[in-house]
């Protein structure tokens, strides 16, 4: 397989009240095409400044980033932006939908920037909706569906673009435990098609739906297995 993501030495640091603040210590990760890796850690330990910069959110204050062979680095906020609507596909806790949106119309805004006509745009979201089992709630505005249908639509929505790593933040930190489960086994199929997935976690049980798992705490990453 090949590498899809490559970090080496990534550090990234802050400044407070001219305080420099260093989040994240010599950060070496590389993920495979393919791979379904979580990101476990608890709050404050540095997994969501590692996520903003995998996600294109944020950049290292020193170290190497590469992302489908892009090197990251040295990008402005224009070219970010642009790798970011192509390589990546955002999954949220909160969802994130647009309320006045019916699901159709939520899973179809990314898609407007792209030069598709509305046709090709409606049918290329009504069939991922299709795929995450809500073909029968397109037409529902988020208020309409539980937790778990508006993840899913969420899911459609950052999986319509084709990106090449779905980046899940607590995916399932809104929902119950069953509903969570679910959502876990939607992963999982979605993974088996062949998507990358990246998921940022604080819960040990929902990590261990990935199949590897690599540890974060107070900044310094480690495999699983290593010290927490």
């Amino acid at each position: 397989m090949a590498e899809i993501l490559t970090m080496q030495n990534i550090c990234k640091s802050y400044y407070m009240n001219e305080e420099e603040l260093e989040v994240l210590h010599n950060i070496n990760l590389t993920i495979q095409t393919g791979e379904f890796l979580s990101i476990l850690g608890p709050s404050g330990s540095g997994k969501s400044t590692m996520m903003n910069i995998i996600g294109c959110l944020d950049v290292p204050s020193s170290g190497n980033y590469l992302l489908s062979g892009n090197d990251i680095n040295d990008l402005d906020e224009i070219s970010l932006a642009k790798v970011r609507n192509k390589e990546i596909g955002f999954v949220f806790q909160s969802f994130q939908l647009l309320p006045r949106m019916s699901a159709l119309q939520n899973v179809e805004l990314p898609l407007i920037y792209s030069g598709l006509s509305a046709s090709e745009r409606q049918k290329r979201a009504k069939a991922i909706l299709d795929r995450v089992g809500l073909s029968d709630k397109m037409r529902n505005l988020p208020n309409q569906l539980s937790g778990g249908q508006q993840q899913r639509v969420a899911i459609a929505r950052a999986l319509v673009t084709e990106p090449s790593i779905l980046l899940a933040d607590e995916p399932t930190g809104a929902l119950d435990q069953k509903t969570g489960a679910q959502v876990m086994n939607l992963f999982e199929e979605i993974n088996k098609d062949g998507r990358t997935i990246i998921m940022i976690t604080h819960d040990k049980h929902i990590a261990s739906h990935a199949k590897r798992i690599v540890n974060i705490l107070d900044g310094y990453l480690t495999e699983e297995g290593g010290a927490f």
